[in-house]
């Protein structure tokens, strides 16, 4: 395993087991969300390399080379104990945590604007589905910026964002918090464009990735994925207004 998720020989496996390495603290245990009563202490933030952040990439279908990108190995301190997850950070600085058994985030809590002078931009809820678009086309960094939400709690923050760009393209959940979300944004603005069509059926992008790839799907779900989409966009008054 940690041959086909390092793309290593089996002595630099040997190697890598051989390191020491600090413990997950992964006990069976309630997911904690934004916990941040007893704070967290960010401790470092270090190329991600631990074999268990990447067999849990491996998992969640995201390669290396796209992790790395944009995310960080963070390890850090919670009521005293230690522990280490894939970090994203957001634009206060702050740290969205995740690894198989944990979903936290460090304060200050925060939208993750990531820049790249664009005038398209995408829109995503979480650091999962922003990696797993990344991972279905590599080219999207020369066309698009990126918006990851971290919460929908950020709705205000959002709306100030995407003033700035000609076209919005929404990935936000199949629940009923990531529509509502979907609608307020594209009331706000005749520029967004609702993409969840792409992953109909499925909670989110990630969700739609994991499937695609268990099912062998691979380049065809790409290609579909890189289709233009019909789009529709509702106006303020609720009048539906399709997208050419």
């Amino acid at each position: 395993m940690i041959c086909l998720i390092n793309k290593s020989s089996i002595k630099e496996a040997l190697k890598f087991i051989g390191q020491d390495q600090t413990s997950f603290s992964f006990q069976q245990r309630p997911v904690l969300i934004n916990d941040n009563s007893n704070g967290r202490q960010i401790l470092h933030a270090l190329p991600i390399r631990h074999y268990g952040l990447l067999k849990y990439l491996f998992e969640r279908k995201i390669s290396i080379a796209t992790a790395s990108t944009i995310c960080k190995e963070v390890h850090y301190l919670d009521k005293g104990r230690r522990y280490f997850a894939i970090g994203l950070k957001n634009d206060s600085g702050g740290w969205e945590l995740r690894n198989k058994y944990y979903k936290n985030s460090s304060s200050p809590k925060d939208t993750t604007h990531i820049k790249n002078g664009n005038k398209k931009l995408i829109v995503t809820e979480g650091m999962f589905d922003f990696l797993s678009i990344l991972e279905n086309s590599k080219t999207l960094k020369s066309e698009y910026d990126f918006l990851v939400l971290n919460s929908t709690a950020f709705l205000r923050k959002a709306i100030k964002v995407i003033d700035g760009y000609n076209q919005i393209d929404l990935y936000l959940d199949n629940d009923s918090t990531g529509k509502k979300t979907t609608q307020k944004l594209i009331a706000h603005s005749n520029n967004c464009l609702d993409k969840s069509i792409i992953y109909r059926g499925f909670k989110d992008m990630n969700e739609w990735l994991i499937y695609t790839a268990k099912k062998g799907l691979g380049q065809g779900a790409r290609d579909v994925f890189l289709l233009p989409q019909k789009q529709t966009r509702f106006t303020p008054g609720g009048r539906k207004v399709k997208k050419k």
